[in-house]
């Protein structure tokens, strides 16, 4: 099993993985600034967070207190582009009147 994943889920080797990790677009999947201030956040990791228990999970959703600053308030992973999306707005709604 691979350690590195590209957006579609196909695996890659280490030296592609870094070239697209450097690719801010190619990172980003979504962020929402809330109206309470809060960033919600979801990115491409690649690199697989499960490390061995079941499907790789290369895709992160944060929330953070304010733009500014990274306090992490919550954290999700997710193994396809598709599950990230749904995920994002999901959390969006959570953290929206908190």
């Amino acid at each position: 099993m691979s350690d590195y994943y590209n957006k579609k889920g196909e695996p890659i080797e280490m030296m592609k993985w870094a070239e697209l990790f450097e690719d801010r677009d190619y990172k980003m999947v979504k962020q929402t600034k809330l109206k309470n201030k809060k960033l919600v956040s979801t990115i491409w990791l690649g690199l697989n967070h499960e490390f061995g228990k079941g499907e790789p999970l290369i895709f992160e959703t944060m929330v953070f207190s304010k733009k500014e600053e990274f306090n992490e308030l919550d954290c999700q992973r997710y193994s396809t582009l598709k599950e990230a999306e749904k995920g994002h707005e999901e959390m969006c709604k959570e953290w929206e009147n908190k």
